[in-house]
């Protein structure tokens, strides 16, 4: 005769189940796929790590392996009993891991454990779930980072009347479109301020929303430029050194509407945060002149150029390669004459960015100091002034210069290169991270057309201290962000302590805006939805233009939705990104779940992210002495575009779970608002 033994908790269960018409399910038995984490994926019956299920020394059979910071919500409907676990970091995390276990229903916390390390005894949860609706269970990272933090929901069941748990989005994140559709009347766009060198060629073109045809003029335009009145498109050579106050105004049927554009003739490009299209996170190596193409088309017939977005950027795999599954896009690196050679999906550059330049847009194109770039495509490597100068010929207007394989350069350099600063055996040093960047800087200068220069190396060598000097005009602070989507809070407040260094010209970029649908950073696959919910989407667009980043969209122009574009293309939150004064957010912690991000405008106003990066709803309050403020204010809610009214004191908020609350605030009387 054979004997199954069974734990007295699932014996407990299984009796209750029986007398109560109830069923016991399993989390391990869910769907478990929507369960978000900081590493991994969730473990069936395991830790995160694959090894068995172990807290305060005992094994356990049953359960779910997570990694903070993890959310999981569910779908009760109201049909479960309870809830009942064993929680804790699992005893194999080999490393200072901290944890806070939250179980939050119907936008409540119904349980929380407190912060658990290794070592700390396991907690036993049960909770009397009748009526909840929709459950959520989250660990944190207890506020100091993610490391070695192996959360265990062992022994984890549902008791349920009827039915089963279902995955599901946490209540309060639909879908919701926050931004008014955009009227008839015009409503001129963009930028206050544009910069340009003199002599050079010169495109810009009006954004504005309204109903078509609009007929637009411009006041103050210099006499070197010419403005086309039926698409609002500004091209010439840009004038001679110095400021012209110039007064666009665009015309309908429904009324008018009038903007200044102070054209600052110099040295420095870029005096707002680039606004734009890249392929990477989308097409990856399938990119074409055809997509390019299709992209540049979108942004126009979307409404995204009526609101600013300007760039339609090329990234990795437009060139040959030695080696590519895809043999269009493998062939000779370069002509007789070291002129680089596209692979066969571009087969005209100078026709494609003509393309473009029609449309009153800019062309962006990518390449590494380094001899081949990430995807292991031709690079600039000993050609750095030919391909300069190649691509000003063909008419780029911005260049994305990849670190990719100068790595290996920059470590050992070789014989023939003894110019060229290298680190060998030593720590990498400063020299070595600047050369590559400052030989291509001084390059681009010498051009006859204005290119701005954006310099991808991860932030290596805090590249915000110096990236100006080596003629870039935006620097990469941290890694891909295509990998860590979950951690978008973290990568935004870690580029905020860089927030000295932005200003007109000089942008800190902590990568694209990746929302909508994205391809898989981790396979290049396909585009499919990007995994993040609706309200952390309003989020990474809110703190990217409170941090005055560049607002390089990189998802799929070619399945743009209502909400995306709602996300996207909200003019007043776009406003405080182009804010000409340029100063980057400042972060203000409140709780562990609650900060507010501050930025000051060139108006003397303010704009306050209120942000909740707790799992249910909670009222956020930014205070006067917090905010530097005095007396009466108005507020108005950017994101709905509607005035609030007066406020004295303080502003509070309930801001969503994962959500933001985005307000303008200036006096009442019209002044700074701010503490004199």
């Amino acid at each position: 005769m054979k004997y199954c033994i069974v734990p007295l908790t699932t014996l407990l269960i299984l009796l209750a189940s029986a007398v109560h018409g109830s069923e016991t399910i399993p989390l391990s038995s869910l769907d478990l796929s929507s369960m978000r984490q900081g590493y991994g994926r969730p473990q069936i019956n395991k830790c995160i790590t694959g090894k068995p299920l172990t807290l305060g020394g005992k094994v356990f059979a049953n359960g779910v392996g997570s990694h903070s910071v993890s959310s999981y919500w569910l779908a009760l409907d109201g049909n479960a009993q309870r809830f009942q676990a064993t929680v804790g970091v699992d005893d194999q995390a080999n490393g200072p891991g901290s944890v806070v276990f939250v179980i939050t229903g119907d936008d409540r916390e119904l349980w929380q454990s407190g912060v658990m390390k290794v070592g700390s005894a396991p907690r036993p949860v049960d909770l009397d779930l009748k009526g909840v609706k929709v459950l959520g269970l989250e660990i944190t990272d207890a506020g100091d980072g993610i490391g070695f933090d192996h959360g265990d929901w062992a022994d984890a069941n549902f008791i349920m009347a009827t039915g089963r748990p279902t995955p599901t989005y946490a209540r309060g994140d639909e879908a919701v479109v926050l931004t008014p559709r955009p009227g008839p009347a015009p409503r001129l766009n963009g930028p206050t301020i544009d910069g340009c060198r003199p002599g050079h060629p010169f495109i810009y073109r009006i954004p504005c929303q309204g109903q078509r045809p609009l007929r637009f003029s411009a006041v103050g335009l210099p006499a070197t430029l010419q403005l086309d009145e039926a698409t609002g498109i500004i091209t010439g050579k840009a004038p001679d050194a110095g400021q012209y106050r110039v007064t666009l105004r665009a015309v309908n049927s429904t009324g008018e509407a009038t903007r200044l554009l102070r054209i600052v003739a110099g040295g420095t490009l870029a005096l707002t945060p680039p606004m734009g299209w890249n392929h990477w996170y989308t097409h990856y190596d399938r990119i074409t002149d055809k997509l390019v193409r299709e992209a540049a088309e979108v942004m126009v017939s979307s409404g995204m150029a009526d609101v600013g977005y300007q760039y339609v950027n090329i990234d990795d795999c437009w060139m040959n390669a030695p080696r590519n599954n895809d043999p269009l896009r493998v062939g000779p690196l370069r002509d007789a004459s070291g002129i680089i050679l596209p692979n066969k999906h571009f087969p005209d550059m100078k026709a494609l960015t003509d393309f473009i330049h029609a449309k009153g847009l800019k062309a962006g194109i990518y390449t590494s100091p380094g001899p081949f770039t990430c995807g292991g495509f031709a690079a600039a490597f000993r050609h750095e002034q030919q391909d300069a100068r190649t691509f000003a010929e063909w008419g780029f207007d911005f260049l994305k210069y990849d670190w990719c394989s100068y790595g290996g350069i920059a470590k050992s350099g070789s014989a023939d290169d003894s110019n060229i600063p290298h680190w060998g055996d030593q720590p990498p040093n400063l020299p070595a991270y600047q050369y590559p960047y400052r030989l291509m800087g001084d390059l681009l200068k010498q051009q006859p057309r204005d290119i701005v220069f954006n310099l991808c190396q991860y932030g290596m060598g805090d590249v915000w201290e110096w990236g100006a000097d080596v003629g870039g005009h935006c620097w990469r602070t941290s890694g891909d962000l295509g990998f860590e989507l979950n951690r978008i809070t973290e990568v935004a407040l870690k580029n905020s302590e860089h927030r000295a260094w932005s200003r007109p010209g000089s942008w800190n970029d902590p990568d694209y805006i990746q929302i909508g649908q994205i391809g898989s950073a981790k396979d290049m696959g396909e585009p499919g939805p990007c995994g993040l919910s609706p309200n952390e989407q309003y989020t990474y667009m809110a703190l990217w233009s409170l941090m005055a980043a560049p607002l390089v969209f990189s998802g799929d122009m070619g399945k743009l939705d209502d909400f995306t574009l709602n996300v996207l293309c909200n003019p007043e939150v776009i406003d405080i990104n182009q804010d000409a004064l340029g100063q980057g957010a400042a972060p203000v912690a409140l709780t562990p779940a609650t900060y507010l991000m501050v930025k000051e405008l060139e108006d003397g106003g303010k704009a306050v992210g209120l942000f909740n990066r707790g799992d249910h709803a909670m009222a956020v309050t930014a205070s006067w002495p917090v905010l530097g403020l005095h007396g009466p204010v108005t507020v108005r809610d950017v994101w709905r575009q509607q005035d609030l009214g007066s406020a004295n004191g303080s502003f509070t908020a309930k801001v969503p779970k994962h959500g933001v609350v985005m307000v303008r605030i200036a006096t009442e009387a019209g002044g700074r608002g701010v503490t004199p």
